[in-house]
């Protein structure tokens, strides 16, 4: 079980659109996965989406994502990118946080260690529900390649929470967030310079060169954020 006093589940670090970026997607999705949705098809009741990542109310442009729901974005990314309905995260949310006896589930390291097993099982049970997730879960109970390597940038604490995250942004690890760095925000792994004021420095009209120079970080790991990351988000 969590203590309800870790900053990590109770403190919001990040914006929908911060998140969005150090996830790789678009800010709507993110908007999406933090409070919900609501649609409104037209002569057909409204359609209601609860939200799937954890996320603390407050005003516009203030931040309202924790790093535990960065840590959950992480998983959702990897399973939309494997080709998972939001319907089917939503069912395998609630099955996992029943089976490993914890809430935020998927920030758990029992998601890598026992995860698979327990998705494989209830997706194999003829539970239709379930079936979309056989593209997450193969026949050996591990997660697909693609999952794997979303998990495999989550790094956990010795409570079995998570502790560090590395961006599925960009092919290369390139980006971290630690929340016992920086005040949690998005790091530069070589060079630890925070990327919001590198990409400061840039967008007022420096050369990349020099400001990747100044921040000590590699200039090919700011073309990378440049490239992949802001983008996607926009």
């Amino acid at each position: 079980m969590k203590a309800v006093s870790d900053s990590r589940f109770t403190v919001p670090l990040y914006t929908v659109a911060e998140a969005a970026r150090f996830l790789g997607v678009p800010a709507s999705t993110m908007g999406t996965w933090a409070k919900g949705y609501v649609r409104r098809p037209t002569g057909r009741a409204p359609v209601e989406g609860a939200p799937i990542v954890t996320s603390v109310a407050a005003g516009p442009r203030f931040p309202t994502v924790p790093f535990v729901g960065l840590a959950e974005g992480m998983v959702v990314a990897a399973f939309r990118r494997a080709g998972v309905s939001l319907q089917h995260i939503r069912r395998a949310v609630a099955v996992l946080e029943r089976e490993i006896g914890v809430e935020h589930a998927l920030a758990s390291q029992r998601l890598y260690s026992d995860g698979a097993v327990i998705l494989y099982d209830y997706a194999g049970a003829e539970d239709d529900e379930l079936a979309g997730l056989t593209e997450v879960v193969s026949r050996q109970r591990v997660f697909s390649p693609v999952v794997e390597e979303y998990l495999r940038r989550i790094e956990y604490g010795g409570d079995g929470w998570a502790a560090k995250l590395t961006s599925p942004a960009t092919p290369r690890p390139v980006v971290v967030v630690d929340p016992n760095r920086s005040f949690g925000q998005p790091i530069f792994i070589r060079g630890a310079g925070r990327v919001e004021d590198v990409i400061d420095r840039w967008k007022a009209g420096d050369p990349l060169a020099e400001v990747a120079e100044d921040f000590g970080v590699p200039l090919e790991d700011v073309e990378d954020i440049l490239r992949f990351a802001l983008p996607v988000a926009a």
